[in-house]
């Protein structure tokens, strides 16, 4: 039996069309529906990159409230910073290599916003989650075999940490590893137990 205060089952919305995204959230074993957020991802003029992760995440959840009055959403953004510059996907293979090139050696911070938006209640919980990053010293053969084999071109900083980008780094610090991939699953843990959702304990 459900334990008291625990909702069996609520509609559950990823507002993101990341493939990463949906393959962490997947690991938790709940039913969600992934829904493509309608939101300008451009960063405010001035506007630091741990404001445009936190900011976004919370838009990107709020732009498909309106479709789903009885949802939680989840919506989440991620901006990777070196030295209070914004880090974004490359999109090419040339923009990767001078990008892994530009980081070798570099500490980059990956800020990844996070929110959970449920439209019933209004209550809205959000959360930044970071994550301290040292790459190695990279030789050019090493980025190009990289590169190559990995084709990280829709990733911030060109990394697929998942794979064969964990190889970069010399360093990860963080309290939640997943945050790197996009979707800090230990803090929605959190956020879906506030919501009355059992993560572990459904059907029980």
């Amino acid at each position: 039996m459900t334990s008291p205060g625990v909702a069996p089952w609520r509609e559950l919305v990823l507002a993101s069309t990341s493939r990463y995204r949906k393959m962490l959230l997947d690991r938790l074993g709940l039913p969600f529906l992934t829904v493509a957020p309608g939101t300008d991802e451009t960063a405010l003029r001035g506007e630091a990159p741990a404001a445009t992760a936190f900011r976004l995440a919370e838009a990107k959840a709020r732009s498909v409230a309106g479709a789903y009055p009885e949802a939680l959403i989840i919506g989440s953004d991620q901006v990777a910073d070196c030295d209070g510059r914004p880090i974004g996907k490359p999109g090419t293979h040339e923009r990767a290599v001078a990008q892994l090139t530009e980081l070798s050696g570099q500490t980059v911070i990956f800020h990844t916003g996070l929110c959970l938006l449920d439209t019933a209640s209004g209550q809205c919980q959000t959360a930044l989650v970071d994550v301290r990053s040292t790459f190695r010293f990279l030789a050019p053969e090493e980025i190009e075999s990289y590169l190559r084999s990995e084709r990280p071109y829709d990733c911030a900083g060109s990394v697929r940490s998942e794979a064969l980008g964990i190889a970069l780094f010399e360093r990860i610090e963080s309290d939640d590893p997943t945050a790197l991939i996009g979707l800090p699953l230990i803090q929605l843990t959190s956020m879906l137990r506030t919501a009355g959702v059992a993560v572990l304990a459904r059907g029980v």
